[in-house]
């Protein structure tokens, strides 16, 4: 056999000068085995926390989600009907309770007295003010007391002259009640148009938590009360606790504790036939603090009013039981 020609490197010896694990195999290069992994690249060494090791999937970034709003709903109206002394709620101020008494006179008795007081009491009709402006009060009134008593700037002025069927009627109260009362408000609703707004009997001439007895003559009208909202609801009465009580002729309605405190009343203007209704509000007048301006409310800094007896046992203030307790719930 003749030599290769010179300068010609046989294919055998050419693959001889690639030493080492750089040799290279003939052939198509084959990829890499079952066992084999692929050789790492920046790629996928930054991609794995070491080599031969997969990239782990990149958890989700938290979203955050805002609490879903609480859907406050508007409470039912309850209906008071039935004779009981209620609990009309619990507060930091005290217990708000309310005594009703359906049928507290005869219907004679009370047909009797309705006649003479309509007919005989020097009813008359007050200028009030609302927001600097003057209007006529949508009922009328008449005062008996040895005190004056200013309300939202209306003044009634002290009347000593007692009609002597309401001296009678004062003292069947009291002995009802177990309370005391030196003053009567009274109020004629001529038909459905009269009425009295959102209130409370709050003047510091009424004293602190005070007892206030109201006696219904004549055609039934619907006492309403509602809660006083908490503060953080900025006036916002759309949520608070609502009650009705329908007074009827003859009827005796008691408010103690913190019902002045905690809640407003009213009796609303009514769009079908009404006759005359007689309200007889029996209450205590105290002398104004020195310096207070008269009809206006004075906040008392006692939030638990108590006495202590003989016994050293404290009592509540115008606590009175005269019935088992109707929670209202």
């Amino acid at each position: 056999m003749s030599p290769p020609p010179a300068g010609v490197m046989t294919d055998k010896r050419q693959q001889a000068r690639v030493q080492g694990c750089w040799a290279r195999r003939a052939g198509p290069r084959a990829g890499p085995g079952l066992n084999q992994q692929p050789f790492p690249t920046a790629n996928t060494a930054s991609a794995s926390a070491s080599w031969g090791i997969r990239s782990q999937e990149t958890p989700k970034t938290f979203e955050f989600q805002p609490p879903a709003k609480l859907v406050q709903a508007v409470p039912p109206v309850k209906l008071l009907e039935k004779e009981g002394d209620y609990e009309l709620s619990h507060g930091p101020s005290g217990v708000s309770r309310l005594l009703l008494v359906p049928g507290f006179l005869p219907p004679e008795e009370a047909d009797w007295i309705y006649s003479k007081l309509l007919a005989e009491l020097p009813w008359s009709q007050k200028t009030n003010y609302r927001h600097g402006e003057a209007y006529e009060e949508p009922r009328l009134t008449c005062w008996y007391g040895a005190l004056p008593y200013t309300y939202a700037r209306s003044s009634l002025t002290s009347n000593t002259q007692w009609h002597p069927l309401l001296l009678k009627l004062r003292e069947a109260v009291e002995r009802r009640s177990g309370c005391s009362f030196n003053s009567l408000l009274c109020n004629l609703y001529r038909d459905g148009r009269d009425s009295i707004g959102w209130h409370s009997d709050d003047e510091a001439s009424l004293g602190h938590k005070p007892t206030i007895a109201s006696l219904s003559l004549g055609d039934t009208r619907v006492f309403s009360l509602r809660k006083i909202p908490p503060p953080e609801d900025e006036g916002d009465y759309t949520y608070v606790d609502r009650i009705q009580v329908p007074l009827s002729h003859g009827s005796l309605l008691l408010m103690s504790g913190s019902t002045q405190d905690d809640w407003q009343h009213r009796v609303a203007k009514e769009y079908h036939e009404r006759g005359p209704r007689v309200n007889l509000t029996f209450r205590t007048i105290h002398e104004e603090p020195e310096g207070h301006r008269a009809g206006t409310k004075l906040r008392f800094t006692v939030q638990h009013p108590r006495e202590t007896s003989e016994s050293g046992r404290s009592q509540n203030l115008n606590q009175h039981h005269l019935l088992p307790s109707n929670h209202l719930r």
